[in-house]
């Protein structure tokens, strides 16, 4: 009897030990999360989620090893990877290009169609802004980006006309389209996909570097529970929508779930995805070199 007692003991003490530790971001990228925070309440994994505001406040716990696993942008963990003897690994892309022109303007129906407009532009020195510059210089275009509005107020501020034009993620660009009946979106990543033929990368898998060449078996079983997340997100967005306000992932499930069709969520292994990451790596060089290390990551950087 004693011994049942101890094994019992033992096991749970086991579980609590080696359960990763998964970091997640409020907002978009932390959507399908929703679905394995909801197993692991239910006892279906041994997984123990942290919820951060942005990835600024994820990345120190990431880096010192108090989160096994997290979701950053991909100039993030670049910066990361390089700047500290590689304490970050990529695992995979999460998410593809998710960004929308937003606009009440029915004469717009492309890129080049923003000649000598003022854009709000949500994303100073991140993927947003780097990528409409890519696409404006492509074009041949001049625009000018306005960084004053806040994310969360560009869509009420394009309604209200304070302005015309706004480069948004999702769910911003819904929260647009659901409070103003003419507002119209663009899709930056259709933009990109025709001048390049591939989309972009928004969201990257992580991992702290020491625990993921340690726990191989754990990395690859929260890969596929992760794939299989997101792929239940996609094809039942309104039963995620109420996971997602729910587990308090920062949107509610309205809004959530019209998002999810938008959102991009896929899965595409670090190995396999490595150009269109370095793809977009490449612009952050050609602006911002800072903004990733200065360099691009080596080969080590993809698991």
């Amino acid at each position: 009897m004693k011994r049942t007692i101890a094994a019992v003991i033992f096991a749970a003490i086991s579980s609590a030990i080696f359960a990763q530790k998964v970091g997640v971001l409020n907002g978009p990228s932390g959507i399908p999360c929703a679905y394995l925070m909801e197993q692991a309440e239910k006892g279906g994994s041994k997984y123990e989620f942290e919820k951060f505001a942005s990835a600024q406040n994820e990345l120190p716990k990431l880096m010192k090893g108090e989160i096994d696993i997290g979701f950053l942008p991909p100039n993030a963990a670049a910066k990361v990877y390089n700047s500290s003897k590689g304490a970050v690994l990529c695992l995979g892309i999460a998410g593809n290009g998710n960004l929308f022109l937003i606009t009440k303007d029915e004469s717009v129906k492309s890129v080049k169609d923003l000649d000598g407009k003022t854009i709000a532009c949500a994303g100073q020195g991140a993927t947003p802004e780097y990528m409409m510059k890519y696409l404006m210089k492509k074009n041949s275009i001049e625009s000018t980006l306005d960084f004053t509005t806040p994310n969360a107020e560009i869509a009420a501020a394009l309604i209200e006309g304070k302005f015309d034009y706004a480069l948004v993620p999702e769910p911003f660009a819904t929260v647009a389209e659901t409070k103003g009946e003419s507002v119209k979106r663009l899709s930056i990543s259709d933009e990109f996909k025709a001048a390049e033929g591939t989309d972009f990368p928004m969201t990257l898998l992580v991992a702290n570097a020491s625990y993921a060449k340690k726990h191989k078996k754990e990395i690859k079983k929260f890969i596929a529970d992760f794939e299989k997340a997101s792929g239940w997100t996609v094809k039942n967005p309104m039963e995620a929508g109420k996971l997602v306000e729910k587990h308090s992932l920062g949107l509610k499930a309205a809004i959530a779930a019209k998002s999810i069709p938008n959102a991009a969520y896929t899965w595409k292994p670090a190995k396999k995805g490595k150009g269109e990451v370095e793809k977009l790596l490449g612009i952050f060089l050609e602006n911002s070199p800072e903004a990733i290390g200065g360099k691009l990551p080596d080969e080590k950087f993809y698991y």
